[in-house]
């Protein structure tokens, strides 16, 4: 064989061979799809006090891991002892002032009770001097001084009556709960809560970190002072949308970190982003803005997609830690057997690298 021939018949081979590979390429990308693009997450939740005071005591270090309910910090309770105090005392009033409606209340009954009792006499003798009056037994001078007690005495019953009114609007509802009383509760109940948050617990599980507060230091409500960075794990992936063309919720996969080489870890579609950045439109008053690219084949889009892992992890990766997640969407030996070696193949460049 010439050297011409043995050229023409390597050159042959490597045309086959890059065939193959490229056929391979796009088979796998759609049966057995695969990707760096992914890492873990772990949900980040800012600590923060939510009213404002000085910390007397920091329960745990930097990095500490921590439990549901467990003492971050606890602020000076002193101001908030008051607060309920004061807030006791507020309805102890609200309770006195009611107590003085009440009688108030029954003192403007019997007002009424009486002036009705007057007006009526009154009303009664100036009906029987009318008759007098008739038969000039008894001066018109006399009977009009009576006629004007009757009607101060109608006066002082509108008076008295209205004063019930009066005494009724400002006691509100006739039980124990009214408006005043209310009110004052709410104040109690708003007290209480501030003092039992003048103690920070942790709401979840997880490991306190970037924690930068020592006692004696003045915080504000709502001013974050560390992460709690939880133990519940998330694994996300960015695929090229054409590549998710099989696979769905439950489809399963299997992951390879960066940190941890060599090893493969089984896990399950658990759900889809709804979208991307890119697909999101403002109304912001503008017109459109049309995307130009001077490229004849433009960059495949990426969708992410989650992860559950399968099993606990016996060991702690951070948040952001970088993995390679294999899909397998077809459940035949064939798939099987590829997808197994891509993976494979991965975690042991993983492990060179």
């Amino acid at each position: 064989m010439t050297p011409d021939q043995r050229f023409a018949r390597w050159v042959q081979i490597a045309i086959a061979a890059l065939a193959c590979c490229f056929i391979y390429f796009l088979t796998a990308d759609l049966f057995m799809p695969l990707t760096p693009q992914a890492q873990l997450n772990r949900s980040v939740l800012k600590l923060a006090p939510r009213i404002a005071g000085q910390v007397i005591e920091v329960a745990v270090t930097n990095n500490q891991h921590v439990q549901p309910g467990q003492l971050l910090f606890r602020l000076d309770p002193q101001p908030f002892e008051i607060e309920v105090q004061q807030a006791q005392l507020q309805l102890e009033q609200a309770e006195q002032d009611n107590a003085e409606l009440d009688a108030q209340l029954e003192a403007a009954k019997a007002q009424v009770k009486a002036a009705q009792a007057k007006s009526a006499d009154l009303a009664a003798q100036a009906k029987r001097m009318q008759r007098l009056i008739a038969r000039q037994l008894v001066s018109k001078q006399n009977y009009e001084t009576l006629d004007a007690q009757r009607l101060m005495a109608v006066a002082e019953l509108n008076a008295a009556r209205a004063r019930i009114g009066e005494l009724k609007a400002r006691r509100g509802s006739s039980d124990n709960d009214n408006l005043h009383l209310r009110q004052a509760r709410n104040a109690l109940r708003r007290a209480k809560l501030n003092l039992q948050y003048s103690e920070v617990r942790a709401e979840r599980s997880g490991v306190v970190s970037n924690l930068q507060l020592t006692a004696g230091t003045f915080v504000a409500a709502g001013a974050p002072v560390a992460a709690l960075v939880e133990d519940s794990v998330d694994i996300i992936a960015d695929f090229r949308e054409k590549a998710l063309r099989y696979v769905s919720a439950n489809t399963p996969a299997v992951v390879v970190f960066d940190a941890r080489p060599g090893e493969r870890f089984s896990a399950t579609v658990s759900h889809f982003d709804a979208g991307v950045r890119e697909g999101q439109i403002e109304a912001n008053g503008q017109l459109a803005a049309p995307v130009q690219s001077e490229r004849w084949v433009r960059d495949a889009q990426r969708q992410r997609l989650h992860l559950q892992l399968d099993q606990t992890l016996d060991f702690t990766l951070p948040t952001g830690a970088k993995a390679t997640v294999q899909l397998k969407p077809f459940d035949n030996p064939l798939a099987r057997a590829a997808a197994a070696m891509q993976i494979r193949l991965i975690s042991w460049l993983h492990y060179v690298y």
